[in-house]
């Protein structure tokens, strides 16, 4: 048994039933992708579309891939044929974009989630972790031809000790209830939150996608 297979087996017994797990795969060899797989692992996020699409084609969907990253526009062409899920959606304008060019990728919907910077760091993406402004990207996905909003995903804060980072993902969770209670014709289903040093005390608040790299996949290089 590899050391993949090894951390794999643990995560998972960790963890609920209900909880996805997204392998983070920035950086990471198709071999040591291919090892998780062989694993278990099901769902591929990454953070660069350039980086995806050399792995796609060694790898192709025989797993799920999610963009995890930032989405620049002139990617947008290239990362909709490969990935199944965009995560970083984080502005009516990112949105339009994406919807304008979906059907050039030959798909017909593309599902989204909606990202929040939880703690309104200047050095991360995301939208601002204010109703009204959610409510607005939320409400104009939901009447758009070729997205489905499907989540909320959040980075959180990065702290040595997790517990800091328990009122950043309540937050988020009561910003994911509130979406689901009062925007019409919006369903939110997955709530993306927690990391490989927080993600116990993000499932804890509501999260029902980790995304997992370096304990799964161990030290980067």
């Amino acid at each position: 048994m590899t050391n993949i297979q090894m951390n794999y087996e643990a995560i998972k017994k960790e963890i609920p039933d209900y909880v996805t797990l997204v392998a983070a795969t920035k950086t990471r060899t198709v071999e040591e992708i291919k090892e998780a797989i062989d694993a278990g692992i099901e769902v591929i996020g990454e953070n660069y579309v350039q980086e995806a699409v050399e792995k796609y084609e060694e790898i192709g969907d025989i797993v799920k891939w999610h963009l995890i990253g930032h989405l620049q526009k002139n990617k947008i062409n290239k990362a909709l044929p490969i990935f199944d899920v965009i995560q970083t959606v984080d502005s009516i304008e990112k949105a339009k974009q994406i919807d304008r060019r979906v059907q050039k990728s030959g798909k017909k919907v593309i599902p989204v989630y909606i990202e929040i910077n939880i703690g309104n760091e200047d050095s991360k993406d995301g939208i601002k972790p204010e109703y009204e402004t959610l409510k607005e990207l939320a409400c104009w996905i939901a009447e758009s031809e070729h997205l489905r909003l499907e989540g909320l995903m959040t980075m959180g804060p990065r702290f040595g000790d997790p517990e800091n980072a328990r009122p950043y993902f309540r937050k988020t969770k009561s910003l994911f209830d509130k979406i689901n209670s009062e925007v019409p014709n919006v369903e939110l289903k997955v709530l993306s939150m927690g990391m490989s040093n927080s993600y116990k005390v993000a499932i804890e608040e509501g999260s029902n996608m980790i995304r997992i790299g370096s304990k799964l996949f161990g030290p980067r290089e």
